[in-house]
């Protein structure tokens, strides 16, 4: 069970100090959005670079953009050890999944709550994961949606079907009410935003977090 926070709900002025308090982190969750593709405008490859230079887990790129395809190169180049692009923005997937990959980093698609699954079966094994959002993408601090667990479970099928160590993870409104039903689901991944960094202590709570999804799989 891997925790990857999200760093749109920390202290901007001080991320490489943010990145210190979740020293078990597995990954960085950095929310790339253009304003475009989202309706908000955060952080480029530039803030990626230095926080890659500074923290010393690695960073898992989210591109909620436009033209992913000619962007991706860039976060890997910055540092990005994982970078996950939208499908729905994706004018050629596959071919952007094995340049992630031939440029030494994870290919991750995402996809939002209204978009399927299904016809992309074909694609999974050009993935090393597979991000379902669970609220709309855009914003930090959302409520999760349980419309999307039943296609959590049956991207987990899919993935088992295809086979390999192809990772699920979740993003959106995860929280300790909400990771055990996603783990339970079949996600192994799990992004959490407002629920580490409004926490007193976010170190502490990834590892709570861990536990609570570990512990609704035995």
């Amino acid at each position: 069970m891997r925790i990857t926070p999200s760093l749109l709900n920390a202290d901007f002025a001080n991320l490489a100090g943010e990145a210190a308090r979740i020293p078990s982190a597995d990954y960085l969750h950095m929310d790339v959005m253009d304003n475009h593709f989202v309706p908000n405008l955060t952080l480029g490859a530039p803030v990626i670079e230095a926080l890659a230079k500074a923290a010393p887990q690695p960073i898992d790129a989210h591109l909620m953009i436009e033209e992913p395809d000619r962007w991706a190169p860039q976060f890997v180049e910055a540092g990005a050890s994982s970078v996950t692009f939208h499908v729905e923005a994706a004018k050629a997937p596959v071919r952007l999944a094995r340049e992630i990959r031939a440029q030494g980093a994870r290919a991750s698609m995402a996809l939002k709550p209204a978009t399927p699954i299904e016809p992309y079966e074909d694609l999974l094994p050009e993935l090393d994961m597979v991000l379902i959002m669970t609220v709309e993408p855009g914003f930090g601090g959302q409520k999760f949606l349980d419309l999307c667990l039943p296609k959590i479970r049956r991207t987990r099928a899919l993935l088992d079907k295809v086979g390999g160590d192809i990772w699920l993870q979740v993003d959106g409104g995860v929280s300790l009410e909400t990771i055990e039903r996603c783990a339970e689901a079949g996600a192994d991944t799990f992004v959490a935003g407002s629920a580490v960094y409004g926490a007193d202590d976010p170190g502490a709570m990834v590892e709570r977090l861990r536990e609570t999804a570990a512990g609704a799989c035995h």
